[in-house]
């Protein structure tokens, strides 16, 4: 009887060393390259873009299991090129260390079709540009024959794992795998609107993107009319003295987030990649407009100069690592949040068509939930500001949210907190005939506007009600606006105590955060990570308010905790820190730690529900939040308005059937 506990040890017998034949060392190399259909899709389509061509063709049997073709129209292959195109590291990207260090072609490693090559039955048909004939490679073989064909190469790849049968039991069914297929295609046709795809599966033709001059229609043709619609451009450079970043792309609004993030696409210098360092930069500038764990979407491009990017760091070429990570992170940071900081109340909204029948919007995205009408369905336009009939920034009564005492504004103390309700909300004197419920109003002063002229020129109207102390009604020039009071006044003074706190003193440092030191320190075990964090960022925990260090080799100590998280665990605050400094840019979460405080001050400051409000005090809202960035959500990501269109109204009440 064999005993299990000593059978997997090794032996004492001496092994020598000796080199591996290269079919042995491609197939190795095939096994981190290619791990599906979709990786061997990926590789060719790269090396046809890099050719320059541009209609790419992708032709699929059993989801690319027993057939790849990809041809293309590009400069092809020489004659005397092609007996060495399927060898190790033979590659016309690079040819010395400068070269490898600014890569600028999608391929470069020159091992891609060595290691399908040895896994499968490949061969190459081309004809380079400028001569007459063309030659078929044959990869088994190495033989070399003319044939007739047009300018441009068609690699083929049947029988995917023939040489390594256990590799196929780990494929999916041929649906999943022509999915991962077309998902590769997907990310080449996002980033080269100039290229015409085709993708081919068992004779049908299951996906084709034209070539187009506009990267909005590319982006419209492959993600969806609707991800246009509900997303805005972004465009930004970087201003430094260096080497300048461009960022540009659209993003989506907040209210168009999804679950998941399946509709998150970032390319450096025209490369799809996965970046820790893009996605938590996108995924920031989205902190405090969506809502709850839904997932933004967007398509961001990056172009950098490419000494700059290592793109050297993964086998399948999908990570980079950046020189200056913490550049490109405030970078994309900044462009997604300039893009959505502009409210789109000043954005006319068209109205959906109906359908005949039903009278139900026919709209892409539908209705919202409760039927509260649609977002823009066209590109945003820069908001414009018309003059109020209230001067809401002119008297001391309305002069909105005033910040006096840093001090105890960071200390929260109960005075600080009454004084924000009292003055956070305009105090305009209530008369009788100007209550929400009234239907007179009083005469507007010489040089105001009248009732139609408000509605038409305000983007979010003219306020006429105000139900249940919670919504206020607004009549604009499409219809109807519900605007949710609490939620509305709260972005406004969170945006306020974000502008008017100085973070920082007269020497350019930021200002640190007010702390409380604990009476009996919070102790707990910590990883050679966390300590080594803790001490390369004490300057950076001093500023958040935070005191940690060593209480012996394995063990961190928490000594003082900001004022306004005094109730809150201490240690896991701590972890959560230490582990994003350890991944982060270090005013990333500072800055963050700062915004969350400012939030929780806001939502305590903000008027609250079952106020009533004068009509001169719903206007004036509805004023500052056409003025106030990121005013379409409150600091949690839930909406603040929703317009209800005339169209919409009418078919609620069946009117025109």
């Amino acid at each position: 009887m064999t005993d299990l506990s000593t059978a997997s040890l090794p032996t004492s017998a001496r092994r020598p060393i000796r080199e591996l034949p290269d079919e042995l060392i491609s197939q190795i190399a095939a096994g981190e390259v290619v791990e599906r259909p979709a990786s061997v899709v990926r590789e060719l389509v790269d090396n046809a873009l890099d050719a320059g061509a541009t209609q790419v063709t992708v032709r699929l049997l059993a989801g690319g299991v027993r057939l790849i073709s990809v041809e293309d129209d590009g400069q092809g292959i020489l004659h005397d090129e092609l007996p060495i195109a399927f060898k190790r590291h033979a590659t016309s990207k690079i040819g010395n260390l400068h070269d490898l260090e600014s890569v600028a072609t999608m391929g470069f490693r020159g091992e891609a079709l060595a290691a399908i090559n040895s896994i499968a039955d490949c061969a190459i048909l081309s004809r380079a540009s400028g001569l007459n004939d063309a030659y078929l490679l044959d990869g088994r073989t190495g033989e070399l024959k003319p044939v007739a064909r047009s300018t441009g190469t068609t690699v083929e790849v049947k029988e995917l794992f023939f040489s390594t049968p256990a590799r196929r039991k780990f494929l999916k069914t041929d649906a999943t795998e022509l999915a991962h297929c077309i998902e590769a295609v997907r990310r080449h046709a996002l980033a080269r609107p100039d290229v015409g795809f085709a993708i081919w599966h068992e004779g049908k033709l299951v996906e084709q993107w034209r070539k187009s001059d506009s990267l909005d229609q590319r982006l419209a043709d492959v993600l969806g009319a609707e991800f246009l619609a509900q997303s805005i451009p972004v465009e930004w450079h970087s201003t430094g003295s260096g080497t300048p970043v461009r960022v540009w792309g659209r993003a989506g609004l907040p209210d168009f987030a999804r679950s998941r993030a399946d509709h998150q696409f970032c390319y450096v210098n025209g490369r799809f990649v996965r970046d820790k360092v893009l996605t938590h930069a996108a995924r920031s500038a989205y902190e405090d407009v969506v809502h709850g764990h839904k997932q933004p979407v967007y398509a961001l491009y990056l172009s950098i100069d490419p000494p700059r990017v290592d793109v050297n760091v993964h086998p399948t070429k999908i990570e980079v690592r950046f020189r200056d990570s913490r550049e490109v992170h405030q970078a994309v940071r900044h462009a997604v949040e300039d893009a959505l900081a502009a409210p789109r109340a000043g954005t006319a909204v068209h109205e959906a068509p109906t359908d005949a029948s039903t009278g139900a919007s026919t709209a892409p995205l539908g209705r919202y939930a409760a039927g509260l009408g649609v977002l823009p369905k066209v590109p945003l336009a820069p908001m414009y500001r018309a003059q109020p009939a209230i001067n809401f920034e002119a008297t001391p009564e309305t002069a909105g949210h005033r910040v006096s005492d840093i001090g105890a504004l960071w200390q929260r103390s109960t005075a600080a907190q009454q004084g924000w309700a009292a003055e956070g909300f305009a105090q305009v004197k209530e008369e009788p005939a100007q209550r929400a419920g009234d239907t007179e109003q009083s005469p507007l002063p010489p040089g105001r506007l009248s009732n139609e002229e408000a509605a038409q020129t305000w983007p979010l109207g003219r306020a006429v009600a105000q139900i249940q102390g919670v919504y206020i009604l607004a009549e604009n020039a499409q219809g109807l606006v519900i605007v949710d009071m609490h939620a509305a006044h709260e972005r406004i003074v969170y945006e306020r105590l974000k502008n008017q706190l100085n973070l920082t003193t007269p020497n350019g440092s930021v200002r640190p955060l007010a702390s409380q030191p604990l009476l009996i320190p919070a102790t707990f075990a910590a990883t050679p990570a966390e300590v080594a964090t803790a001490e390369a960022h004490s300057d950076t925990l001093h500023t958040l308010g935070l005191e940690i260090s060593p209480f012996s080799p394995k063990t961190l100590a928490v000594r003082a905790v900001p004022t306004t998280l005094t109730q809150g665990d201490a240690v896991e605050l701590a972890r959560s820190v230490l582990a994003e400094l350890a991944q982060h840019d270090a005013s990333t979460v500072i800055q963050r730690a700062q915004n969350e405080l400012l939030a929780t001050m806001a939502c305590h400051g903000a008027v609250r529900a079952n106020r009533r409000l004068t009509l001169e005090e719903m206007n004036a809202l509805l004023r500052q939040m056409e003025a106030t960035d990121r005013s379409d959500q409150c600091n949690h990501g839930r909406p603040t308005w929703r317009q209800l269109s005339m169209r919409e109204l009418d078919a609620l009440f069946l009117r025109g059937r």
